[in-house]
Order: structure tokens, then C-alpha cells, then sequence
């Protein structure tokens, strides 16, 4: 999404909701119970790498389809918070229920089909399953989850994204994209905490210290002397062990750490800032910036400094 400033949109019809979420969110069908009666608002900013968008509508039932999917390179996740009353989600033979005080987690790799019978209003979050992905790991158990956002973290999360959609034209750029951050860090730290999102295989020993491992790594790549033997030492284990561990998975200990580094490169790269490429390379653990950029474009198939522009 490029939404650079405030977007509304007020008391659409249905045809014009159709395309305004299809443009907000990804492509969508929807259904209402009544085409003439229908009506709805739509909000949306840009928080840098998270879209934050506010809406108000009739009834509805969306329903995302393959075909709506086939094309896309980069999967996103979509984060709700009803504020009025409760939403139906289902995805992939798993059927949620979310309500005021709780967040629906939905993937859009997936089909599914979203609905609320009454009037309702929303806080929805667009974030890339890639972040998501550099922070707490895969992000395939997450569709249709609906969590607790009463207590804890998860109660801290909420009140930052209502707070944050109060005061969001008041927010420039920079502060914007701050914002987008630490709402990404706070969502990634809500669902650490829920065991539903722990892989099934975790309860074997080499699983849960794989989990281990690749946790910690995603916790310190700022650190610049990352490496098998700091998270060997940290995680209690010898350095050929844990290597098996990632092997056995199809990866390398310091393969796993660049392409995490990477990914949070370009967060930073997507975002308009003073900060410089060499900066965001030195932050995320690269000394040398010219193997930074080779090792961004065979990542990526595009420069650091075409992202940037890209960005502007």
C-alpha cells in the first residue's frame, strides 16, 4: 500500500467498497445482505512497513479465493480488532470468533471468508508475513487464531494501535514509521506468548532447542559478532550440534542469521529516513557494505538503492 497521507473514503456503496478494501487490502469478494442499503467508511494510513486502516460498514461477508492469490509474490498477514462486536473468521478447516478486547490473525496466502452480521467497526493491520517471519519465526499457524488482548502484552498492543489510529494525523513521516515499528514489535510479542503458536514438533528435544536457537538469533542481529559459537554458547549446546539442527532443516546457522538480517534491512530501506545505506547495513550486523549489497540483491533480486527510491 502507498498511503503516504490520510485516505478516507466515506458512505461508499457497495460497488465502491468491493474496490476500496480489494486497493487497501488485496484483492476480495464481497457479499452484503442489502446492495441498496448499504453503506460504509474507510480510513487508512501508512505506518511505514505496517498499513493501519479504520472502517465502518454493514454487514458483510468477504471471501478471498485462490484465484485472488495466484499472482502475488510477497503474503501478508491482516491483523483485526473489532470495536463494536464480534467477527467470524475461516481458514484452512479452522473456524474462529473474535470479539471486542481480542485480534483475529489472518493469513492472506490462504483462502478464507471474513464476516459480521451487524454494523460494525474495525482496526485492521496489513503487515508482511516476512516480518512477521524475522521475528518470531513461521507464520503458517497463525491463520484464524484469535487472541486475548485483556491482559499482558496483548493489552498493551491494542491500546497502541487505538491510540496510535487517535493520533495518526498528527504524526509525521518519521514518527509515522516509528510508530509502524514498535506496533509490529508489540504484535510479534503478543503471539510469542500464546503456545498455540509453538510448531507441533517442539515437544522433541532437537525441535525445541532448533526454536531456541533460531529465537535468539532473531533477538540479537543487531549484534555484529553473531555467530554459531555465541549461539551455541548461549543455547547450551556444541557448535556441530547445532549445526545438524539447522542442516536437518535444509539451512546454515549463518545462513539463517543473513537472511534475517536482510529481511530487517529492508524494513528499514522501505521507510524514508536520514539514515544511510551504510548505517542500516552497520545496524543489522554487515561491516562491509559492499558484501552487504551483494548478498540484499541475490536475496532480494534488486540493490539497496533501488529499494530506497522505491520508498520515496
Amino acid at each position: 500500500m502507498n498511503q503516504k497521507d490520510k485516505a478516507a473514503k466515506k458512505l461508499m456503496t457497495a460497488t465502491q467498497w468491493q474496490a476500496a478494501v480489494s486497493d487497501t487490502f488485496f484483492p476480495l469478494e464481497t457479499t452484503m445482505a442489502d446492495d441498496q442499503s448499504f453503506s460504509g467508511d474507510l480510513n487508512t494510513w501508512s505506518l511505514g512497513i505496517v498499513g493501519l486502516s479504520q472502517m465502518r460498514c454493514d454487514g458483510i461477508l468477504y471471501k478471498r479465493h485462490k484465484r485472488h492469490f495466484l499472482d502475488e509474490v510477497e503474503s501478508s498477514l491482516l491483523i483485526t480488532i473489532p470495536r463494536l462486536g464480534t467477527v467470524g473468521f475461516d481458514q484452512n478447516a479452522r473456524q474462529a470468533k473474535c470479539s471486542p478486547g481480542e485480534f483475529l490473525v489472518e493469513r492472506g496466502d490462504l483462502p478464507y471468508e471474513f464476516w459480521h452480521e451487524q454494523t460494525n467497526e474495525l482496526l485492521v493491520l496489513k503487515v508482511s508475513s516476512e516480518s512477521v517471519r524475522a521475528r518470531i519465526g513461521p507464520t503458517d499457524r497463525l491463520g484464524a487464531l484469535s487472541f486475548d488482548g485483556t491482559a499482558g502484552v496483548a493489552s498493551y498492543f491494542l491500546d497502541t494501535v487505538k491510540t496510535t489510529a487517535l493520533h495518526v494525523d498528527l504524526l509525521d513521516e518519521q514518527a509515522r514509521a516509528a510508530a509502524g515499528k514498535h506496533i509490529l514489535d508489540l504484535l510479534c510479542l503478543s503471539i510469542r506468548k500464546d503456545d498455540r503458536v509453538l510448531d507441533s514438533e517442539t515437544s522433541t528435544i532437537r525441535a525445541a532447542h532448533l526454536h531456541r536457537a533460531e529465537q535468539f538469533i532473531r533477538n540479537n542481529l543487531f549484534n555484529e559478532n553473531l555467530s554459531s559459537s555465541l549461539v551455541a554458547e548461549a543455547c547450551n549446546v556444541s557448535q556441530r550440534y547445532l549445526q545438524q539442527l539447522f542442516s536437518e532443516s535444509g539451512r546454515s546457522v549463518s545462513g539463517f542469521i543473513r537472511e534475517k538480517r536482510l529481511v530487517r534491512a529492508r524494513e528499514d530501506l522501505s521507510v524514508e529516513g536520514a539514515i544511510t545505506i551504510a548505517e542500516i547495513a552497520h545496524r543489522w550486523g554487515f561491516s562491509d557494505q559492499s558484501q552487504f549489497n551483494k548478498a540484499y540483491r541475490a536475496q532480494f533480486g534488486c540493490t539497496p538503492t533501488e529499494t530506497r527510491k522505491a520508498a520515496q
